[in-house]
This record gives C-alpha cells, sequence and structure tokens, in this order.
C-alpha cells in the first residue's frame, strides 16, 4: 500500500482575515476528498482550525502539530494531535513533514517562517493568496519552488501536478 500524500496548510491563527478562514475551509475538505492527509498547526484558531474542520467534513486525517507543552490549544478536528512544546520551532516540523506546503492567505511571521522554512529544505511551496508582494518576494526567495493559486482549485490542481512530478 503506498503511503498517503500530506499536506501541510500553513496560515494565520487568532489573526485570520475571514475570507482566509472560509477558503481554508474550502481547501481542507478538497485535501480531503483527494484522499490526502492534511497537516497543519494544530491549533484551534483561524486557518488551522477552518482547514482541519473542513478535512473532517469530508471525512479526512487531519494531524495537528500544536507548538505548545499540551493540547489545550488543540482543534476538535484534529485527529492526531502532535504536542512539542517547541514554540515557533515546530513550524521546521510542518514543513518537514509535509509533501506540499500550501501557505493560505498571508498570515503573518509564523507562515512566513514557514514558507521560508519550506523552501530552505527544498519543499514546494503554493502561495493561494491574493497579495501581489508576498508572492514577489517568496518567488525571488525560492523561484521555481514557489506556486501562486488564486483559487482553491488552482491550488489543488498545482498540488496534484507537485505530486505527479515528484
Amino acid at each position: 500500500m503506498a503511503r498517503s500524500a500530506v499536506i501541510g496548510v500553513m496560515g494565520a491563527g487568532e489573526g485570520a482575515r475571514p475570507q482566509d478562514v472560509k477558503t481554508a475551509f474550502e481547501l481542507g475538505r478538497s485535501v480531503a476528498r483527494e484522499g490526502w492527509v492534511l497537516l497543519s498547526g494544530g491549533r484551534n484558531a483561524g486557518v488551522m482550525d477552518a482547514v482541519s474542520k473542513g478535512a473532517k467534513a469530508e471525512g479526512g486525517l487531519t494531524i495537528g502539530i500544536v507548538p505548545e507543552a499540551n493540547k489545550n490549544t488543540l482543534s476538535d478536528a484534529v485527529d492526531v494531535g502532535i504536542v512539542t512544546g517547541m514554540g515557533s520551532a515546530r513550524n521546521n516540523i510542518n514543513v518537514l513533514s509535509s509533501d506540499v506546503v500550501v501557505a493560505c492567505g498571508f498570515g503573518g511571521s509564523g507562515t512566513a517562517s514557514e514558507i521560508a522554512l519550506a523552501l530552505k529544505s527544498g519543499k514546494s511551496v503554493i502561495l493561494l493568496n491574493n497579495r501581489a508582494e508576498s508572492r514577489e518576494f517568496f518567488a525571488t526567495l525560492g523561484g521555481s519552488l514557489v506556486h501562486a493559486a488564486e483559487t482553491v482549485e488552482d491550488a489543488v490542481a498545482a498540488i496534484r501536478r507537485l505530486l505527479n512530478a515528484a
């Protein structure tokens, strides 16, 4: 039996924009429909919570890697909660455990660090947002590893291409 692809979705917690939360929910649904495993930051806020809820709504498997040393902030929609007690250092675990990384919206410094860590490790990153300045910046850092997506459908198509090329 082949190993399921792990799709890491990164994004803002408490500061997530409403449109990013809505997009994350739909992305989670699509990840589950494709039969991929969802990995997120696991917390019960913003993009992390919404993407997990979307995947669970479609019967998908969800993994959440939380920065705290306990499960107090773990989303109810996470099947496998991994407690690290590592704070932001857990961002490296998130990206290294993912086959493809999707940054949903522009989440701030935590999401930016995950994108940068993914690029540094040679992982492909899909930027699912509408901010030209973030796309330009990360394309400068990552070149052909950076892929832009306007919609969830675009992101899923890009994930398929990247997985098939691996």
